[in-house]
């Protein structure tokens, strides 16, 4: 029997979120699985920060500070800005959102750089946006060209990650400034893999009225669960999205966190190291099976498989050893998997697993 209430309730949202399904019900943690499809940092946060978060507890019944006042003046003192350079956001997700709403009305268009972060898809979409995917060069280089003529002419803003996630690839400061200089739109760069690259683009932002740089301590500072992400641009532009902001939307052990890694920043060093490390090691380690994987500043690999199958078929097949890998929706990766560096044990048994699965697979060749 049909409920006719809930037909007459859904048929009033507006025309934009009703090309949205429902999300499905969550099928819960994967219990004893080496999780890597997400990009996490496994690693324990320092004793420091750990204890800061205890103690937020004790403000518990307290709203949190409005507006994030003291979280963005020590991002400011940790990176070298004023505070008013500086947003502080609910991850960098919120802050994503943030720029769609306040830049876009329906109609209007944003470039990205593709392959890119997915979620922009959906953005755009609520926006009532187009969104308008640039293919990278050659190597993975920044089209500059295509990004400032053509469609993307038309474009609001343009979206850049630096790493890229899904390659890992890493474009030169030079030739973003190049962008950046050349362009008179807001530039955003995505710079949530930065602490495993060579290099960042934040000096450029005293330089660049039309930068904006977007952090996260998800990735490089093992707090993905606490959701902590920073914009850093132009005072008039940070201003402008934070009057967009919901109030108090960080809470207070988030807050506390974040506060707590910035000052014990230093911290994190080895565990930088021992990534950087171990992806070097998968990588030599994937190629001498038989895998093609994309030289990467990140802390992921990605990784084309061997001729035969494709992605999801190794996705599956690691999924039955108990360990996660991510595959991509993006055209063109469909024999790739994206593997996130964990733990030495972590990445051991990845590799024991695809040993195994290239093991059977031959056997099973040679059997034919």
């Amino acid at each position: 029997m049909s409920d006719t209430k809930l037909q007459s309730v859904l048929s009033s949202l507006s025309e934009v979120y009703r090309q949205l399904n429902p999300l499905p019900s969550g099928p819960g943690p994967d219990a004893g699985c080496v999780k890597l499809n997400t990009n996490e940092n496994p690693f324990a946060l320092p004793s420091a920060v750990m204890q800061s978060a205890v103690a937020a507890l004790e403000r518990q019944y307290l709203y949190p500070e409005d507006d994030n006042v003291s979280l963005r003046e020590a991002a400011a003192a940790s990176y070298n800005l004023s505070p008013d350079q500086v947003i502080a956001g609910n991850g960098s997700s919120e802050l994503l959102s943030l720029l769609y709403r306040a830049f876009l009305d329906p109609g209007d268009s944003v470039a990205m750089l593709s392959p890119g972060f997915a979620y922009n898809r959906k953005l755009a979409l609520l926006q009532g946006a187009r969104l308008l995917e640039i293919r990278s060069g050659e190597s993975c280089s920044l089209p500059i060209h295509k990004l400032l003529f053509g469609p993307a002419k038309e474009a609001k803003f343009i979206l850049l990650a630096n790493p890229n996630n899904p390659s890992g690839t890493f474009v030169p400061i030079a030739d973003i400034e190049s962008l950046v200089a050349q362009s008179d739109r807001l530039i955003v760069l995505d710079e949530a893999y930065v602490d495993f690259a060579p290099d960042s683009a934040l000096r450029l932002i005293d330089r660049y009225s039309n930068l904006l740089i977007l952090r996260t301590f998800s990735k490089s500072y093992a707090a993905a669960g606490m959701r902590v992400g920073f914009g850093f641009g132009h005072p008039e532009v940070i201003g402008r999205l934070r009057n967009l902001q919901n109030m108090f939307n960080m809470n207070v052990i988030a807050h506390a966190v974040g506060v707590s890694i910035l000052a014990h920043r230093t911290a994190y060093n080895e565990n930088h190291r021992h990534i950087k490390f171990e992806r070097e090691r998968v990588r030599f380690a994937l190629s001498q099976l038989g895998f093609s994987v994309t030289p990467s500043h990140a802390n992921f690999l990605l990784a084309h498989v061997p001729s035969g199958r494709d992605g999801a078929w190794w996705q599956t097949c690691l999924k039955q050893k108990k360990i996660l890998v991510a595959v991509l929706p993006d055209e063109g990766l469909e024999d790739c998997i994206r593997v996130s560096i964990g733990t030495k044990s972590q990445m051991d048994a990845f590799l024991e697993a695809v040993d195994e699965i290239l093991g059977a697979e031959s056997s099973t060749r040679s059997a034919v």
